[in-house]
């Protein structure tokens, strides 16, 4: 029953592919810089889930325009998508570093089923026997859509490779106009250092038993390639 109004944005992401780093940048990106909802509001408030109950509770104190993120395949996603003009950011990451991104995250939060050992979780996942199901029927959801113009394509990795020139990609669809100044400037802080020592950005304000971050932090490397580690050649 959510209502999207026109000059809503939305991030779109299977888990683990640059959801929180999405919460970092587009508030930057649609305030033209101003650091201060980065400073003073947890990300879950300052860009809320779409999937979450607490939308209900925050969405008439959000700054227009409206920034959210959500794991929701495309056949999910609330009828008004369709009827307003709101504008959708697909970010996709290699889903070999979404596995080992995953079975890390499943060892740290305490709502989700033991993974098991690295092996074991590679089976579930690739089985989708994960929350939202497998990642090529996620992507494969969100290429195919009626959205036209209003939906844009962005991967982890090259925001990893040049962030500064993919906030230029995402400002100018989102319409910002943002000088360098402003954009590099969001870029430092937006950096992986920045967004771990950064308590509104790095989850440790939840309680341990929902996140036990002594078992693996939630900003773990924020880095591509890392499934190098992890696969056997």
């Amino acid at each position: 029953n959510f209502a999207f109004k026109d000059n809503d944005v939305v991030a779109v992401t299977y888990p683990k592919s640059g959801t929180i780093w999405m919460q970092e940048i587009l508030p930057l990106l649609l305030n033209k810089g101003d650091l201060t909802p980065l400073q003073t509001i947890p990300n879950w408030d300052r860009v809320p889930w779409l999937e979450e109950k607490r939308l209900a509770l925050i969405e008439d104190q959000l700054p227009t325009p409206r920034a959210m993120v959500t794991h929701f395949p495309y056949h999910l996603m609330p009828p008004s998508l369709h009827t307003s003009k709101a504008k959708v950011i697909y970010v996709m990451r290699n889903p070999k570093d979404v596995l080992v991104s995953s079975y890390y995250f499943h060892q740290m939060a305490a709502f989700l089923q033991d993974p098991g050992t690295f092996d074991e979780f590679l089976t579930t996942f690739l089985e989708g026997k994960v929350l939202f199901g497998k990642w090529t029927d996620h992507v494969k959801s969100w290429r195919h859509t009626d959205l036209g113009d209003r939906i844009m394509f962005i991967t982890y990795e090259e925001m990893v490779q040049d962030l500064p020139a993919a906030l230029r990609r995402l400002s100018e669809f989102l319409g910002c106009n943002l000088s360098d100044q402003v954009i590099q400037k969001i870029a430092e802080h937006c950096s992986f250092k920045m967004m771990k020592k950064n308590p509104m950005s790095n989850f440790s304000l939840v309680p341990s038993q929902y996140m036990d971050s002594s078992k693996s932090p939630f900003l773990r490397k924020g880095v591509a390639g890392d499934w190098k580690n992890h696969f056997s050649s």
